[in-house]
């Protein structure tokens, strides 16, 4: 049974919508499949909802048939609806840093397959 709109809390969505519509794990092939994905998750974030989403971030592509990597502006323009609370960078290089918090998105966008980490709240109905 789907869930309600607006109506959950708290998601958390960590390496699991750039899978998707890829046919990595048996679905049908769906080139938009990330998107839906997307979709879905800010109609079910309640008001006031927190959404941690964890994708790999570099130059943007699709590695067929394993994941897709996006740059950081990708992430943040499938999400303008929701408010950016944090992002977290785990860079390529140790030489960059550990988890670096409020990162720079410069050096995300710089990255072969860093782990982008974005905190988004819902403050919209």
């Amino acid at each position: 049974m789907p869930f309600a709109t607006a109506s959950v809390w708290s998601l958390s969505c960590m390496h699991v919508v750039e899978h998707i519509g890829l046919g990595r794990y048996g679905e049908a092939l769906d080139p938009d499949g990330d998107l839906k994905a997307i979709t879905e998750l800010k109609r079910v974030l309640a008001v006031g909802g927190s959404l941690l989403l964890v994708v790999p971030i570099g130059e943007p592509k699709v590695i067929f048939n394993a994941h897709r990597i996006y740059s950081y502006n990708q992430i943040i323009n499938y999400f303008l609806d929701l408010n950016l609370k944090e992002f977290a960078l785990i860079p390529d290089k140790l030489a960059d840093g550990g988890l670096i918090r409020h990162a720079n998105p410069e050096l995300a966008d710089t990255q072969t397959y860093g782990c982008g980490c974005f905190w988004f709240k819902k403050t919209y109905q």
